[in-house]
């Protein structure tokens, strides 16, 4: 513990927000150090050393208090990807009169579909490529309708069971193709939410948004603020995170943890420390 921390003390659990930003420019102001503009950015793990090692030194200001309901593990999780999809959510404003999509079921994705069922949505739809994560889904008690992507008239099926459409979908795959499933699949004034990276998308802005008076929303990982409400409100709605962990790996195995992530037929994947 450095002499000038004032909120922490030796013993406490916490977990790390993994962008350490410079703290003044209007982003880390508003409480986003994913979203710092400012000189001294750097992200755990990346500009400066990260998890990977027994131990890791950070910033006071970048640290979150863990509930003691929560293990190490959710902790970890909580950090990026459930905070990730938590702050989708939000933006989504998921609420319990909510039909809510949600294509792409990595480790992002089964989140978000834990966290809609903690805020109360009446129904849930998961998309996805692999079987074995729908599956998942439905043994996790996240998802009340499983689709494969590849299924024909998703839209059309989805309009069907929900009676006009989703009122909220959230994109976690970052592929054009479901990104562009989420938005045709929206009910009419629904909210559609991208918070998967990369790629692109292509639509008709009359016939697929104007029309249907749809909105879309971007969302990038979540504030400092949200991240600590994400940790009570889990524990609140007795929800965790780490059952969605399907293998865990020392770090002398990281390799090994790393390529079956990339395979894409897991759930998360962790790397532990002995105690």
């Amino acid at each position: 513990m450095g002499q000038g921390c004032r909120h922490f003390k030796e013993g406490d659990r916490v977990l790390v927000y993994h962008i350490s930003g410079c703290g003044f420019c209007p982003n880390c102001r508003r409480g986003f150090p994913i979203s710092c503009t400012g000189e001294g950015k750097a992200a755990y793990g990346w500009q400066r050393d990260g998890g990977h090692a027994e131990y890791l030194l950070a910033e006071e200001k970048d640290l979150i208090l863990l509930p003691d309901a929560l293990s190490y593990e959710d902790g970890a999780f909580i950090s990026c990807g459930v905070g990730t999809a938590y702050e989708g959510i939000l933006r989504g404003e998921v609420s319990g009169s909510d039909n809510v999509l949600v294509v792409g079921l990595g480790p992002v994705g089964m989140m978000a579909m834990m966290l809609a069922k903690g805020r109360g949505a009446k129904r849930i739809i998961g998309v996805d490529m692999l079987p074995e994560r729908l599956a998942m889904a439905k043994q996790l008690g996240v998802m009340d309708h499983g689709y494969l992507a590849t299924t024909e008239g998703l839209p059309q099926i989805i309009a069907e069971l929900t009676h006009g459409g989703a009122d909220v979908a959230l994109d976690c795959s970052g592929n054009a193709a479901g990104r562009l499933l989420a938005l045709q699949s929206t009910a009419d004034w629904g909210r559609v939410v991208y918070i998967g990276e990369t790629g692109k998308v292509e639509f008709e802005v009359s016939a697929d948004l104007m029309h249907h008076q749809r909105r879309i929303i971007g969302s990038w990982v979540t504030s400092l603020f949200h991240m600590e409400k994400c940790a009570h409100d889990l524990t609140d709605w007795k929800l965790w995170p780490r059952n969605a962990i399907t293998h865990r790996f020392s770090l002398e195995q990281a390799g090994d943890a790393y390529a079956l992530m990339a395979s894409g037929k897991c759930g998360k994947v962790v790397i532990n420390f002995p105690d």
